[in-house]
């Protein structure tokens, strides 16, 4: 995810992602970075099996949420 170029197809895809190279680039630059240390956290989970539900549901909202907001930012600040 971190390599992926602009597309309509795969990746971090809001209005603000797709309507610039720069924000593309830092959105999925740090989602890259997180959904790694999300997937680490499932295999910790995994441990854990009463809380794996918590864990991915938790984690997966709480990821998107946080780049949903992150994009937007960026994009804000660049204008």
């Amino acid at each position: 995810m971190e390599k992926a170029e602009r597309n309509w197809f795969i990746g971090i895809r809001n209005p603000w992602t797709l309507s610039s190279d720069k924000v593309w680039k830092k959105t999925h630059k740090i989602g890259g970075k997180l959904f790694k240390l999300f997937g680490v956290a499932m295999l910790i989970g995994l441990l854990f099996n009463n809380m794996m539900f918590w864990i991915v549901l938790i984690g997966a909202v709480g990821l998107s949420l946080f780049l949903f907001v992150y994009s937007y930012v960026i994009w804000k600040n660049e204008k």
